[in-house]
């Protein structure tokens, strides 16, 4: 009992006893238990020390551990203690040349341990939340100085340090640590050969996996506070605003992904995500359109990129990220859905090119599942089976985006999906009652399976096979199915290989019995046979896919020529004198009075010559050398080709009176009679186009075949011309469509060829027959114009090889190459009778070259340059330049129309040229001297040519502002434009006589208003939505108070800069427009809403500012005070002036009207636009004048008082008006908003808002 009492010498002793114990608990020496006792007695009786013991004690435990001579860290529990009772001492004590408090002391002694080199512990201290934040920081900077896998263990006790507090910084530390790794790594992999060895290279999968196990720290600690996640949302979110880089970095968006899995957050987060991709597409399509953005913004960051990184990243064991991202993945496609349902092809080609950010989303959504699916073999049972659950439960809208994610990740592996083949058969049994473009795109998807998996198919087989003469299902559906499955079950022994997936590098039916597929094929063919007996739909899928599983399979030649020759017979009449050779009654059905379509007739005529055609360029090639089945093959080939040739004679014979048809039958659409009579016209006309191709085919360039071509011309063009004529009397849409073509696109480009760029001299005199007719000449123009506009829309066509999109692609060059030449050829101006009936050839090339060049752009981007060397021999290598080179060939046309004579102008070529040139200028590099060329050009065009044509006006314009938009802004021409308009129309003040100047000879007095001022207006528009964009970043980046926010002040500076800039210019284009005499209507309407819409974007720029001198001791620049006085004197007073014009214009209105109720509603309705307007300029002087009181700068000295707004009040209505409403005034007393409601019916000025004059300066 003597060591421990309380005098000075015990004091003294009890102090040894520690100093010696202390450094004999950490030698090791003792026993665990021992130490455990030998601590827990000292931790027991240092609360008994007082204040100076305790002092030197807690110092002698800080210079252990700058001397780094802990060896097991169990004092440690001691110095916790200690420091405990030192803080809770009010004693003084010394420290260097002063003195200071427990507590403070303390302070002093966490801040030194915080500057040295330390071990792990800081859980049991008790810590005030600033020694807290100064411990989390000082951890926070330890992490670039340890060895990556440290990290770990660290960042796990530090986010249970959190749980006292700084869970913000800890958080925020963490994730900007990884992204500066991240992008470290990044760096390190662009310069792979780097001579200073001692760079510090950090392998890529070491990384990755300390990043998953961090991550899965986080998500642990999380599951013990929940208070965690909501910062960590909070966090990101607060990040995003304003610098979205750094918030949704490839480690933060892992870390949200996996967090959102298990906790009640996951709707929030991925709300964020979601929100946070539009808004990134949206900004980069914002970007795009503007060169004077991307100025200001040269480097973009793209959150799609950083999302896919994490799919690629989750390789390395990330297995807790993958639920996330498949998540987010179907999240993403279900946001957005097609507005139309697409088949096939077309669905992957509009698919690809998606613009919107919505379409953008989506399709990354696809990406991601793809790529998770490729990546992680656990998941891909999961994607695959909502993928096909998707399709299978959203069929009642369009699920093209689906399925083409469906294909995509069978092309990419159809060998792996065997091992999921059960789910894919399961999603066959409800082939039947999925619509049928969703049945083509679905079979279409899986082709690849099929080819591999021989289960997949035979399930597919057996399952069609009873569904197709089901009585519950449609017959059409199950066989497009076995068209699929026939098309892909080869029964030949030799392969292109080219034809499989790349993933298959053999021969994959090699395995398989061709005799077998030959067995089942022809099984098929014989259930597909008795289809021919059902509706007119199933008959025509049959029709439609015989040629490509003859195409594939040419074995089965004999089997599908003989089924088409025995249905053709049914139709078929074979006296050689007997008109129609064809019997039509036999197609038609009627039940009661409706009519339909039994047999198409034209399309199993047109199967039987496309089959024919192959059968003898192919197969009779390759069959010379056998005779087995010789005598079989020709005696249907010559029963088809003496069967055409009769069919051909007979039609030419024939007169529409033989096809009951002539001018005096009914074609209306109300009639059964005239339904029949359509039905007929259309199968007659079928037959003569497919004729047409046929005898052209065959003719090998032989006058009398040609001469046959034309007869049959001649009778679909009466046919042609009699349904026009009925239809515009009935002025029926339906009438006014124009059936489908029969012929095929490659027939198309041969025709086209010939006609126009054929110049052999042994073809001249029969090409003659055909170049005779310009109405021939005009049609197959026509149907080129219809073919592309089908491939544009669907992104495929009729006919062979209408789904082959290299196929397509080789046509549509053939054709552009025939197009452009005779365009450029033949002027429109000099073809005979071309104004006489219909379009003329010229302008009908040219509308083919319009659509062409715009489906190229869609479907074929990635073609372009391939597309622009077919068209000419070009010497030059670049995109630009080649683009550039069609460009000027247009160019000469339109000089031509503009120099032309007023009688020869054709406005509706100058508007299509003038599109062209515009579709034409998106192949132009902005950053090229062609495109600035261009642009010089369309500037000359517009200011040297005086253009009255409204439309041609208004697209050369677009023209030049799609165009000044991508060089710089557009404000300076904007200014022009309006001074312009400003000279053409008058001033609002009569007695004001204004200079005769022009900048643009476009603009004249029937262009100037509404054409070019509405233009001009909304151009404007768009860069005060640009100006808009800009303060809302200037917020973002005003807020930011992080490391890098000197960085971020230059920046703000230049977007300041670029506002108050853009704002000036825009501010001296409404100076003109609101001194111009405008007619009443749209222009002032637009104008009116325009200039609100400019006053609340000044005001929102003031906000900033306001906010700015709150965060700053900054000053407000001279440019903004400039800015306010340029709107004080050039757009304020000049506003009212026009508000009075506005007012006189609808009063004059009012008196020449008899109807006064009627005026007065109309003249209310047109000046809501005017309050609004006074409205906007109010809010925008009283942020002024907060900003002045902020700034201590008297902006409002700018500001000019106007009486313009003053109410000239009537007292005889306001007095009938006030009596007729003090009733309901005095049960319900109105606010403000409705007093001025009613006040405003009654002033001379129609400005609803009574505001005193001096309530502006309270």
């Amino acid at each position: 009992c003597a060591l421990f009492y309380l005098s000075q010498s015990g004091v003294l002793r009890r102090l040894q006893v520690y100093k010696h114990c202390i450094p004999l608990v950490e030698s090791g020496d003792l026993h665990l238990a021992k130490v455990s006792e030998i601590i827990g007695l000292l931790m027991l009786e240092a609360r008994q020390l007082p204040a100076p013991a305790l002092a030197e004690l807690a110092t002698l435990f800080v210079d252990v551990i700058k001397g780094g001579s802990l060896s097991n860290g169990k004092s440690l529990e001691l110095f916790s203690t200690v420091l405990t009772a030192l803080a809770s001492s009010k004693e003084s004590l010394a420290y260097g040349k002063g003195e200071l408090n427990g507590e403070e002391f303390k302070k002093q002694l966490i801040n030194t341990l915080c500057s040295i080199t330390w071990q792990n512990s800081f859980m049991d201290i008790p810590l005030s939340g600033e020694e807290l934040q100064f411990v989390v920081e000082k951890v926070l900077r330890m992490f670039s100085k340890l060895d990556l896998q440290e990290i770990p263990p660290l960042v796990y006790q530090l986010l249970l340090l959190s749980a006292k507090g700084s869970k913000k910084t800890v958080l925020e530390g963490i994730i900007s640590f990884f992204n500066q790794l991240d992008k470290r790594q990044k760096e390190e992999q662009k310069v792979p050969q780097s001579g200073d060895l001692e760079v510090s290279t950090m392998p890529l999968d070491q990384l990755r996996h300390v990043e998953g196990t961090v991550i899965l720290h986080i998500v642990s600690v999380i599951n013990l506070d929940q208070d965690l996640s909501e910062e960590l949302i909070k966090h990101v979110k607060t990040e995003q605003q304003k610098d979205p880089a750094r918030a949704l970095c490839p480690f933060s968006v892992a870390l949200l992904l996996s967090v959102a899995v298990k906790h009640r957050q996951q709707e929030q987060i991925f709300d964020f995500l979601k929100t946070s991709i539009t808004r990134s597409c949206k900004d980069l399509q914002f970007l795009q359109a503007s060169k004077f953005l991307q100025d200001l913004f040269p480097q973009q960051y793209d959150v799609t990129a950083v999302i896919l990184e994490v799919v690629e990243n989750s390789a390395f064991g990330w297995d807790h990220v993958t639920q996330g991202l498949v998540d987010l993945g179907f999240s993403l496609m279900e946001s957005y859905e097609p507005k139309k349902p697409f088949g096939g092809k077309a669905a992957e080609a509009s698919y690809g090119l998606s613009k919107m950010p919505a379409q953008q989303a989506c399709r990354l959504g696809a990406s991601i599942l793809l790529e998770t699916f490729k990546v992680h073999e656990p998941i891909r049972s999961d994607i695959l089976e909502q993928v096909l659950n998707r399709v299978l439960t959203k069929a009642g809208s369009p699920v093209s985006h689906f399925i083409g994610l469906l294909s995509s990740i069978v092309v990419s592996a159809p060998l792996v999906l065997q091992s999921l083949s059960s789910k894919v058969t399961e999603t066959f049994d409800n082939l039947s009652f999925l619509p049928m473009d969703t049945v083509q795109g679905l079979l279409r998807a899986v082709q690849p399976l099929l080819k591999v998996s021989m289960s997949v198919r035979d399930s597919l087989i057996l399952v069609l096979q009873k569904a197709i003469f089901s009585s519950d299902c449609l017959g059409a559906r199950p066989l497009i199915a076995l068209l699929v499955c026939c098309d892909n079950l080869r029964t030949v022994t030799a392969i292109n290989v080219t034809d499989i997936p790349s993933q298959v590098q053999a021969d994959v039916h090699a395995c398989y019995n061709s005799a077998a597929n030959e067995a089942f094929c022809l099984e098929i063919l014989g259930s597909l046979r008795r289809c021919l007996s059902q509706q007119a739909d199933v008959r025509l899928m049959l029709y439609e896919g015989f040629y490509d599983v003859l195409r594939r399979n040419s074995q089965l030649a004999s089997c599908i020529m003989e089924t088409l020759l025995s249905q053709i017979k049914q139709y078929y009449l074979p006296q050689p004198d007997l008109l129609p050779p064809l019997k039509l009654e036999g197609c038609i059905m009627a039940q009661g009075d409706q009519i339909f379509l039994q047999e198409p007739l034209a399309h199993l005529l047109c199967c039987i010559q496309h089959c024919l055609a192959w059968y003898k360029s192919t197969v009779h090639l390759c069959q010379r050398a056998e005779d087995d089945n010789e005598e079989e093959d020709v005696g249907f080939e010559q029963n088809f080709e003496e069967m055409l040739e009769s069919v051909t004679r007979r039609m030419i014979k024939s007169e529409l009176e033989d096809f009951e048809l002539d001018k005096s039958a009914d074609f209306s659409l109300s009639s059964g009679v005239g339904v029949k009579n359509n039905i007929y016209a259309i199968q007659v006309m079928g037959i003569c186009e497919v004729l047409i191709e046929y005898n052209f085919n065959i003719g090998n360039f032989s006058k009398n075949r040609f001469e046959d071509v034309l007869g049959l011309f001649t009778c679909y063009n009466k046919l042609s011309e009699i349904l026009k004529e009925k239809a515009g009397k009935n002025k029926s849409n339906l009438g006014n469509k124009t059936p489908r073509s029969f012929l095929s696109m490659g027939f198309v480009s041969t025709l086209l060829t010939a006609l126009f760029r054929d110049n052999a001299q042994s073809h001249e005199e029969s090409l003659a027959v055909l170049r005779s007719s310009m109405e021939f000449l005009r049609y197959a123009v026509s149907v080129a114009l219809q073919k592309v506009q089908q491939l544009e829309e669907t992104g495929q066509t009729d006919g062979p090889d209408g789904q082959n999109p290299d196929k397509m692609f080789q046509n549509l060059c053939k054709v552009t190459q025939v197009l452009l030449w005779r365009y450029t050829s033949i002027p429109t101006v000099v073809e005979e009778s071309g104004k006489k009936k219909g379009k003329s050839i010229s302008l009908l090339c040219l509308e083919g070259l319009l659509r062409i060049f715009n489906t190229v752009q869609q479907l074929y981007s990635a073609r372009i340059p391939q597309f622009l060397q077919a068209l000419g021999r070009h010497l030059v290598q670049l995109c630009s330049e080649k683009a550039a080179f069609q460009i000027r060939q247009f160019q000469r046309s339109l000089v031509n129309q503009f120099s032309s004579a007023e009688d020869d102008f054709n406005s509706k070529e100058t508007q299509l040229l003038i599109t062209v040139l515009s579709t034409l200028s998106k192949l132009l590099d902005p950053t090229s001297q062609q495109f600035l060329q261009f642009l010089t050009w369309t500037v000359k065009v517009c200011k040297e040519n005086t253009l009255e044509d409204i439309s041609c006006c208004k697209g050369l314009l677009s023209l030049l502002f799609s165009l000044h938009v991508q060089y710089k802004s557009p404000v300076g021409l904007l200014r022009e434009l309006a001074q312009d308009i400003h000279a053409c129309l008058g001033d609002i003040d009569q007695d004001i006589e204004l200079e005769s100047r022009s900048h643009f000879a476009i603009v004249n007095a029937k262009t100037a208003a509404p054409t070019v001022c509405l233009l001009v207006l909304g151009q404007a528009d768009k860069v005060l939505e640009e100006v808009d964009w800009l303060i809302k970043k200037l917020t973002s980046l005003g807020s930011d108070t992080s490391e890098e926010s000197s960085q971020a002040s230059n920046q703000t500076q230049a977007l300041e800069k670029g506002v108050i800039l853009q704002l000036g210019t825009l501010l001296t284009v409404y100076h003109e427009l609101v001194q111009t005499a405008l007619p009443a209507g749209s222009c002032v309407d637009t104008l009116l809403r325009s200039l609100s819409k400019t006053y609340a974007i000044l005001t929102s720029l003031i906000k900033h500012y306001i906010q700015a001198c709150r965060n700053t001791s900054n000053t407000i620049p001279g440019r903004l005070e400039k800015l306010v006085k340029l709107s004080g004197s050039h757009l304020t007073p000049q506003c009212y002036s026009f508000i009075t014009y506005v007012q006189k214009k609808k009063k004059k209105k009012e008196a020449e009207s008899a109807a006064i109720s009627t005026v007065m509603a109309k003249v209310l309705r047109e000046t809501k636009p005017i309050p609004n307007l006074i409205f906007a300029i109010e809010q925008y002087e009283k942020f002024l004048i907060h900003l002045s009181k902020k700034s201590k700068v008297n902006l409002m000295q700018y500001m000019k008082l106007s009486t313009s707004r003053d109410f000239r009040i009537n007292a005889s209505m306001l007095n009938s008006t006030l009596q007729e409403h003090s009733t309901e005034g005095a049960e319900n007393e109105p606010d403000n908003d409705q007093v001025r409601t009613h006040l405003a019916a009654f002033t001379n000025s129609f400005t609803p808002l009574l505001r005193p004059t001096a309530c502006r300066y309270m």
